[in-house]
């Protein structure tokens, strides 16, 4: 395909990883964005920073936006407790935070269209984390809607694409995507607290050190994930 622009959030972890390293595949020049939006630790952010470097992104913007002020989520409001006993089923968890994803994909929609973006590239998966209201298909179905509409380039009929190549995957699918694509993963962090290693308890490590685990890359998994092997999630 010919050269041109997409714009990746970049988290940190895994899932935006890869992400990113799919749209370099797919021919792109990757316009990195992450966010502190008021989220419990920096790990995530040096990450993302260590992760774009790696895979030779040049561009990379990290807005402010602080979602904290009025709380609502484990995430951002250090009142409520981190999950640590396993992802439930078809039950939103307190880690879900209110209305991120929707302005993450908003600036990410005024990135774009200044910087003449075809795409935007996001590692949202509906699989493995139980229910996340933005994270479903249909979520981005209405949301590219929204973007044909509201913006000069949309008018014209080019909006940017809602690109999500993650959003039906597995973890484990996910982690061997990435080790195909020559990802960083020991670079990653998903991990919920900001500790100098990843607990291996929260929800996120478990997902992600199952996952390693049965992609055949134990070593890059917490030690108590590998100690947890036949936990329920």
């Amino acid at each position: 395909m010919l050269s041109s622009k997409a714009v990746v959030l970049l988290s940190g972890g895994v899932d935006s990883a890869t992400t990113a390293a799919i749209a370099i595949a797919d021919g792109y020049e990757v316009i990195a964005l992450s966010f502190r939006y008021g989220q419990r630790h920096e790990k995530e952010l040096q990450a993302a920073t260590k992760i774009a470097k790696t895979l030779g992104i040049k561009e990379h913007y990290t807005v402010d936006v602080n979602l904290s002020q009025w709380g609502g989520s484990a995430l951002t409001d250090e009142s409520i407790a981190l999950p640590q006993d396993g992802v439930k089923p078809d039950i939103i968890p307190t880690t879900y935070v209110p209305g991120r994803n929707t302005v993450f994909i908003a600036i990410a929609l005024s990135l774009a269209e200044a910087k003449e973006a075809t795409a935007i590239y996001l590692g949202i998966n509906a699989v493995d984390y139980s229910g996340y209201p933005d994270c479903r298909p249909e979520y981005l179905e209405a949301y590219q809607h929204l973007a044909n509409l509201s913006s000069k380039v949309g008018i014209e009929g080019k909006a940017p694409r809602l690109v999500a190549p993650l959003v039906k995957d597995s973890k484990v699918e996910i982690v061997l995507r990435a080790l195909r694509l020559g990802v960083p993963i020991q670079d990653t962090w998903s991990c919920y607290l900001g500790e100098e290693k990843p607990c291996g308890l929260c929800d996120s490590c478990r997902i992600r050190d199952r996952a390693l685990i049965e992609a055949g890359v134990s070593e890059l998994a917490t030690p108590k994930g590998r100690e947890l092997w036949n936990y329920e999630l």
